[in-house]
């Protein structure tokens, strides 16, 4: 199955979004709280993580920091062909690894990935151990 591709630009604002979305939810944030700490406005924050938004690069460059990803990870893939890279750092949490791996399948499709990951989410925090 061939991934759509955005064509849109070069950020993939819906995976940005996502991440927002997640994080902000897993900290228990408001979008007011995360715009007091990133200094994005909660409105520009809501229209990202509902996918409607086109933040500039000083808020993309402030929200991936607030997530503590790498901006590569929501780039948008350049061609049909081409197999998206894989980056993370080593500080990344285990599922936010293995959703990059799955979303730079090839074989498998946007929304296949995402179900993936978060399945593996939901599993890695039944399983693993609370420090």
């Amino acid at each position: 199955m061939v991934r759509k591709q955005n064509s849109d630009g070069m950020i993939s604002t819906i995976e940005l979004g996502r991440a927002v979305k997640r994080r902000r939810h897993e900290l228990g944030l408001s979008l007011r709280d995360v715009a007091d700490k990133t200094e994005v406005s909660a409105s520009t924050l809501s229209r990202i993580e509902n996918g409607t938004g086109k933040p500039d690069a000083d808020n993309i460059a402030r929200l991936t920091d607030w997530l503590d990803m790498p901006i590569d990870r929501v780039m948008s893939k350049r061609g049909e062909n081409e197999v998206e890279p894989v980056v993370y750092y080593p500080h990344e949490a285990t599922p936010e690894i293995v959703e990059a791996h799955l979303r730079a399948d090839k074989n498998l499709s946007d929304d296949t990935a995402k179900a993936l990951s978060e399945l593996f989410r939901v599993a890695y925090s039944q399983f693993s151990e609370k420090k």
